[in-house]
Order: structure tokens, then C-alpha cells, then sequence
């Protein structure tokens, strides 16, 4: 009898030891293959024009957070309380991608920020999302660079699984030079090795007849964090709009903050309990010169614990306005309007701001 407890004993030592050793063996690999960008680093420009910008003309910009193209109405996430890993099917990514195209192809923008662009990850079974923008846009230049990179995601189950993603720039006017610039990462080992490396992607357009340049910021910062990350990002972008101001540039920031503006009305959308709640950009932390602009009329992002389509009670769904633009002195702004479609496609309304250079 003994011998056969103790046979049973060291059969279910092996169960559970074997998948510890697993999941340590594959902490390790992550480890050593963990993304780790420089601090500054030059990104390929596309280059498909050598059109410049000209001061007067009037000029259309929209900034657009995709979703990876798997984050349509139908969808929850389960980072954001609700229960979904895998959001879309293979035909739902590309019904998502249709649809955002075609939105894209109606707001007729000179200049287009992106986010959540994916690939190659699993969860949007591996397309590329660039190559479908390239194609939307062979006379544009664009710039990409990755702010998440991973062989694999261990959780949760199922497993999120291999990750590439990042934000892409868009130009009718001719890039002239852009860098990836890293920001700073809240997360420690061992979670880091599988988490984002957020990053701002820095755009020269050169101006016609002047040494000044157009300076286009894309962004994507902190959502899942304890809030410091957001500040220690924030403050990282004042200084870049800082430095850049003082060299005379005209400067547009762009993106998904994670954040609404100090100056923002939201309080048509108040905060539910139990639902991601975003942060507040303090507007008195950036020098006087510059502008904020996000369009309250619509959210411009929308709760992920539940899906949209479904559910019950649109009037007192949790919505957000994060999603905007920090414009610079010498840049007159026309007009700031987010296009509502209902987050058919994706978790994000594109923001849209027409935008003239007064010099």
C-alpha cells in the first residue's frame, strides 16, 4: 500500500512540477528574447513624394486608434473587464479593415496617425495591417515602428500568443526624416518581457520657403498601468514639445493619450463603477504656446467589458474622450470634430482636425 502512495505522490509531483518548469523554461526564453529598442533610433520613411507643406494651405489630419483591427462592436476584452481574448474571427478582421479603409478613404486626410496596427500576432491571424495602408495610400509616405513586440504572450488562457504591433504615420507631403523615441516602461520583471514598450514616433515634413519643419507626433501611451506610467510619460512628451518649440518648429502631437484634457467638458460621460477609467492630462503642465484640442460632441472611445452591439443600455455604456491633438503656436486650427460611426469597426472614433500654417 505504501508503495503504491508513494508511486501516486511522485506521479502528481511530476504533474504539477512539469508545467512549472515549462512556464519557467518559457520566462527565460521570453527574457532573452525580450524587445529591447534603443532609447532614440532612426525608422525607415517610405518614401513615395517629394510634395512640402505649404504655409496658408489648408491641411486635414486624423488620428485613429484601430483596434488591431479585432476590436469591432461585436467585441469585449478582457483586459478591460470583459471576458474576450480572441475577438474576431479570421472574416471579422477583415470586415473591421474594410471598414476602416473605407472611413479613412471619406475623411480625405493629407496626414494620418495610427495605432494598434498589427503585423504579425496571432490575434489577427497574422495580416498585415500595413501593407493593407500602403496599398490604401501608394502616394503617401509613412513611417512604422513597433511598441509591442513579443514571440509570445502566456496569458491568459487562451493564451493572447505572438504579438507585433505598432503605430504608423501617413503623409501626402513628403517625410523627410523620423525617429522612434522610447518611453518610459512601468512594468518590471518578469511582466515587462511580454508587455508593450510604448513609444512616440517623430515626423519632419519640411515647410516651403522656410527652415522650419512640421514636426508630426504619433502616440499611443499608458492605459493598463497605476497611473505613474502615464505621468512619467506625459512629462517625457512635454519636454520633446518643449524642445521642439524651441527650435522654432510648428508641432502637432496626435494619438491615443489614454487620457482626457484638463480642458475638456466630459462630464456628459460620467465614470460607472467597475469599468477602466482614464486619466486626466493636465494642460498647465505644457508650456502656454501650446493648444489641446479633443471634440466632446462624441466619445471618441468606447469600454471594452461588454460588446457594443449587444448591449442593453447604450445611454449608460461608459464612454471616454482620450483620443486629440496638441497643436503649437503658429499653427491656426479650423476645426476639431470627431466622426462618430458607432465603434462598428473598431473601439476608437477617428478625430479629425483641419489645420492651417499662419507661420
Amino acid at each position: 500500500m505504501k508503495k503504491i502512495l508513494k508511486k501516486i505522490i511522485k506521479i502528481l509531483c511530476l504533474i504539477i512540477l512539469i508545467p512549472v518548469v515549462l512556464f519557467m523554461l518559457m520566462i527565460v526564453w521570453l527574457t532573452i528574447r525580450e524587445y529591447k529598442p534603443a532609447e532614440n533610433e532612426k525608422i525607415e520613411v517610405s518614401n513615395a513624394n517629394e510634395i512640402c507643406v505649404k504655409t496658408g494651405e489648408e491641411i486635414r489630419m486624423v488620428t485613429w486608434n484601430m483596434g488591431c483591427g479585432t476590436l469591432g462592436d461585436n467585441a469585449d476584452f478582457f483586459m478591460d473587464y470583459g471576458k474576450m481574448v480572441y475577438s474576431a474571427d479570421k472574416n471579422r478582421v477583415g470586415e473591421n479593415l474594410s471598414g476602416i479603409t473605407m472611413i479613412l478613404k471619406e475623411i480625405d486626410a493629407d496626414i494620418i496617425n495610427l495605432q494598434e496596427i498589427d503585423t504579425d500576432s496571432s490575434r489577427s491571424y497574422h495580416m498585415d495591417e500595413t501593407s493593407v495602408l500602403r496599398e490604401l495610400y501608394p502616394d503617401f509616405d509613412n513611417t512604422f515602428a513597433y511598441n509591442y513586440k513579443v514571440d509570445y504572450v502566456p496569458y491568459p488562457l487562451p493564451p493572447i500568443g505572438k504579438v507585433e504591433s505598432g503605430i504608423m504615420t501617413l503623409s501626402r507631403f513628403d517625410i523627410l526624416d523620423a525617429e522612434r523615441i522610447q518611453l518610459p516602461c512601468p512594468f518590471r520583471w518578469p511582466v515587462r518581457v511580454a508587455n508593450l514598450k510604448r513609444c512616440i514616433t517623430i515626423n519632419r515634413l519640411p515647410v516651403e520657403g522656410t527652415d522650419k519643419e512640421l514636426v508630426i507626433i504619433n502616440l499611443h501611451l499608458e492605459a493598463f498601468d497605476d497611473g505613474e506610467g502615464k505621468i512619467a510619460q506625459t512629462k517625457m512628451l512635454a519636454d520633446i514639445l518643449e524642445s521642439e518649440l524651441q527650435n522654432g518648429n510648428y508641432i502637432i502631437a496626435a494619438g491615443d493619450f489614454n487620457q482626457s484634457f484638463s480642458g475638456t467638458d466630459i462630464s456628459k460621460y460620467p465614470e460607472y463603477e467597475g469599468k477602466w477609467h482614464a486619466g486626466l492630462l493636465n494642460e498647465d503642465d505644457f508650456n502656454e504656446a501650446f493648444t489641446f484640442c479633443q471634440d466632446p460632441e462624441s466619445p471618441t472611445c468606447r469600454a471594452l467589458d461588454q460588446p457594443y452591439i449587444t448591449a442593453a443600455d447604450k445611454e449608460h455604456f461608459q464612454f471616454y474622450v482620450i483620443d486629440g491633438f496638441i497643436v503649437s503656436e503658429g499653427i491656426e486650427i479650423l476645426s476639431v470634430e470627431t466622426y462618430d460611426h458607432q465603434f462598428k469597426w473598431t473601439d476608437h472614433n477617428p478625430v479629425i482636425m483641419d489645420f492651417r500654417i499662419t507661420g
